[in-house]
C-alpha cells in the first residue's frame, strides 16, 4: 500500500514501517560488487544530509545544484534537502561548462555536489565565473581535489557536519512546516532549440502525481526497479519517488553502458526506459535469429507469430484467446520467451514503463509479442512526467499513449494541439515570466506543443507541432514518425530528417560501423577508413533498399529520396545533442550544411 508523505518525511515514514528491510542495491562509483542500504540506513543518511545542511547555512527553498550520475549519495541528497525544504536542482552528468554555469548562476547556487573527476573538474573550471558559488561536494571518494582547492569538500567529510543529528529538532520543525506549495525541484530542460529554462516543480505536483500514478501503474514493495535513465530525467525522477512510497527495492545504475549487464546481474522486475531501449533490444534479438540455423529461426518466427496473434490480437483488446491458441502461447512462453527473457536477465519481468519518443509498432509489438509487459505512456517535465499510459491488464492500442491518468484534463486545440490543465501541471519556468506567460492559454491550459487526438478514452499523438517540417511543395512531414520507423533497421544507429523548405526529404544517417565493416568484408568491400566506407556506392545500395523496405507505408511525399551517411556519430560535444539525447535539428543543419546541399544538388 502507498505511503502518502510528504516529500520531506516519506522515507523517514517508510523506514518506521519497513525497518531493516533492503531499499537501495548500488555499486560505489567505479566499483564492481553490489551492495545494499535498508530502509533504517536509507533514513539515517537522509536526516545526516539534512542536519549537514543546516550547519552548512542552506536556507528555506534554497536552490542546491546536483551534478552527478545516478548514484546512492545523489538519493540521500534529494531527500536530505526536501527534509529541511531546499530546493534540489539537478544537471545532467554530461552537462558542458557553459550550462552549467548558465545554471549556477540563474539558480544562484551557492552549494553544488558533483559526482566523479568529470563534473568536480568542469565544476572547478567554471567556479572563478559564478558569483554565488561557494563550496563543491564530491560525491567519489576518488576524485582528486586539487591542493590549491579550498572550497572543495569530500560527501564523507560534508556528512560529519550532521552526525548525531545534532539540528534535528530544527529539522523536524521545518518537516512541521513542509508546505505543498514549496518548490521541490527546478528540472532545466536543454531543449532542441534556444536555451535553458527551469522547470518549477512543487511538493504538490509530486504528491498529485503519486496518488494518480499509484491507481493506474501497479508497483509493489515486491518489485526490483533498476533505474536506468539519468534521475535528471522527470521520467525516471517520478518512476524513483513512485516506487518509494510503493516500498519497492531500487536498483541504482549508475553508467547507463553498463545498463543490460546490470539487468543480468540483478535481475529487476522492472525498469523505465525510453522507446530506444526496446529498440536495440529488438535488433540485438533479430539478429541472434538471423545468424540461427534454419530450424531455430523458423521455430522463432512461429512462436513470435503466435505470440503476437495470442498478446495483440487478443489481449490488447481485452478479448479472450481461444483456448487452442492460449495453450501453445503458454507453451512457447515456457519455452521459448523464457529464453530470451533470461537471456536479458529478466526472469521476473513485472512491467516496462516506456516514454520520452515514439515507439515504432513494431517494436512495442515484438516486445509485447515475446511476454514483456511495455507500458507505453506519455509526459513532459511540466507535467511531471505522466499525463496518460497504458495500463497493465486492460486493453490498450499499439501505436497510442494510454488513458490519462486522474486529474489531468486534456483539451486539443482547433490547431489539434494537446492542452493540459490538472495539479500536476507546472505553474511556470524559474525567472522566466514570458515563457510562462506564452506557455499558457488564455483559459489557463498548458501547450504541450505535441500535436494529438483523443480517441475512446486513449490518447494518441501525431507529431511535435514545433518539429514539424514543411516541404517547397507545400507538403507537412512528421521528421520524428519517420525516424522512428527506420530506427529498428540494425544498420543504423542515428538519423536526422531534412525536409523544412526544401523540394524531397533526406536524411544523415549515422551508421552502426561494426555491422558496416563485417558487411563489408564479408561483400569483399575494400576500404581503409569509415569516411570511405560510407561512399561506397555498394554499401549505399545495400542501405537504400533496406530503407525503401522500411519506408513503403509512408505517403510518397514522405519518403527519403537522398540520404548521406555519416563517419562519425552525432555528440553533445558538437552541440548536435540535447542531454536526453534528442537532436539538435539547427545545429545539424549548421555542421552539415555541405553534405545537406550536396543532396539537394542538381
Amino acid at each position: 500500500m502507498q505511503t502518502k508523505s510528504h516529500l520531506s518525511r516519506l522515507i523517514h515514514d517508510q523506514a518506521k514501517k519497513y525497518g531493516d528491510r533492503e531499499v537501495l542495491i548500488y555499486k560505489d562509483f567505479g566499483g564492481s560488487v553490489w551492495k545494499s542500504y535498508s530502509w533504517n540506513q536509507f533514513s539515517d543518511m537522509v536526516k545526516k544530509v539534512s542536519n549537514a545542511l543546516l550547519n552548512l547555512g542552506v536556507k528555506v527553498q534554497e536552490n542546491l545544484g546536483i551534478f552527478s550520475q545516478n548514484s546512492v549519495q545523489y538519493l540521500f541528497c534529494d531527500f536530505g534537502a526536501w527534509g529541511v525544504r531546499a530546493v534540489t536542482i539537478p544537471f545532467y552528468a554530461t552537462s558542458s561548462e557553459q550550462q552549467i554555469q548558465f545554471m549556477i548562476s540563474d539558480a544562484k547556487i551557492r552549494f553544488l555536489f558533483v559526482g566523479e573527476q568529470e563534473q568536480y573538474d568542469k565544476a572547478r573550471r567554471i567556479f572563478a565565473t559564478c558569483p554565488t558559488l561557494e563550496r563543491i561536494i564530491v560525491f567519489d571518494k576518488n576524485v582528486h581535489i586539487s591542493s590549491l582547492d579550498l572550497s572543495s569538500m569530500y560527501f564523507d567529510d560534508f556528512l560529519k557536519l550532521g552526525e548525531n543529528y545534532p539540528r534535528q529538532t530544527e529539522v523536524e520543525s521545518l518537516q512541521a512546516q513542509a508546505s505543498m506549495d514549496d518548490i521541490a525541484n527546478i528540472l532545466y530542460t536543454s531543449g532542441t532549440t534556444g536555451d535553458s529554462k527551469g522547470v518549477i516543480l512543487t511538493c504538490g505536483q509530486y504528491n498529485a502525481a503519486m496518488i494518480a500514478n499509484d491507481k493506474c501503474v501497479p508497483v509493489g514493495e515486491n518489485d526490483r526497479v533498476l533505474n536506468f535513465l539519468p534521475f535528471t530525467h522527470i521520467f525516471e525522477k517520478g518512476w524513483k519517488i513512485l516506487c518509494l512510497t510503493e516500498g519497492a527495492t531500487l536498483i541504482v545504475n549508475t553508467y547507463p553502458q553498463e545498463v543490460q549487464q546490470s539487468m543480468k546481474e540483478t535481475h529487476p522486475t522492472c525498469m523505465s526506459s525510453v522507446p530506444r531501449f526496446w529498440e536495440k533490444v529488438y535488433m540485438g534479438v533479430q539478429e541472434q535469429i538471423e545468424k540461427s540455423g534454419m530450424a531455430k529461426r523458423k521455430l522463432f518466427r512461429h512462436a513470435e507469430a503466435v505470440g503476437k496473434k495470442h498478446n495483440i490480437d487478443y489481449i490488447s483488446k481485452g478479448k479472450r484467446p481461444p483456448l487452442l491458441l492460449h495453450m501453445e502461447y503458454e507453451f512457447l512462453n515456457k519455452t521459448v520467451f523464457s529464453l530470451v527473457r533470461k537471456e536479458l536477465g529478466l526472469e521476473n519481468a513485472h512491467f516496462f514503463p516506456t516514454a520520452g519518443a515514439t515507439v515504432n509498432p513494431k517494436v512495442e509489438e515484438f516486445v509485447h509479442s515475446i511476454g514483456i509487459n511495455m507500458i507505453v505512456g506519455y509526459g513532459l517535465t511540466e507535467s511531471l512526467a505522466t499525463v496518460s499510459c497504458n495500463h497493465l491488464g486492460k486493453p490498450y492500442t499499439v501505436g497510442g499513449v494510454g488513458i490519462p491518468i486522474e486529474g489531468i484534463d486534456i483539451k486539443i486545440s482547433e490547431e489539434g494541439e494537446v492542452l493540459l490543465k490538472g495539479p500536476t501541471i507546472t505553474r511556470g519556468y524559474y525567472n522566466r515570466e514570458d515563457l510562462t506567460k506564452t506557455a499558457f492559454t488564455e483559459d489557463g491550459y498548458f501547450k504541450t506543443g505535441d500535436s494529438g487526438y483523443l480517441k475512446d478514452g486513449e490518447l494518441f499523438l501525431k507529431e511535435r507541432i514545433k518539429d514539424l517540417f514543411k516541404t517547397s511543395n507545400g507538403k507537412y512531414i512528421a521528421p520524428q514518425m519517420i525516424e522512428s520507423k527506420l530506427l529498428v533497421d540494425k544498420y543504423i544507429d542515428q538519423i536526422a530528417i531534412i525536409a523544412d523548405q526544401r523540394k524531397f526529404v533526406s536524411a544523415l544517417i549515422i551508421p552502426v560501423y561494426s555491422l558496416l565493416e563485417e558487411y563489408a568484408r564479408e561483400h569483399k568491400i575494400p576500404f581503409e577508413n569509415r569516411d570511405q566506407l560510407c561512399k561506397d556506392p555498394q554499401i549505399n545500395q545495400m542501405m537504400k533498399e533496406r530503407i525503401d523496405t522500411l519506408q513503403q507505408s509512408l505517403a510518397h511525399y514522405e519518403q527519403i529520396k537522398r540520404f548521406t551517411m555519416l563517419p562519425n556519430h552525432f555528440t553533445m560535444e558538437k552541440g548536435e545533442l540535447t542531454n536526453t539525447l534528442k537532436i539538435k535539428r539547427r545545429v545539424l543543419n549548421e555542421n552539415y550544411k555541405k553534405e545537406i546541399d550536396a543532396m539537394y544538388a542538381e
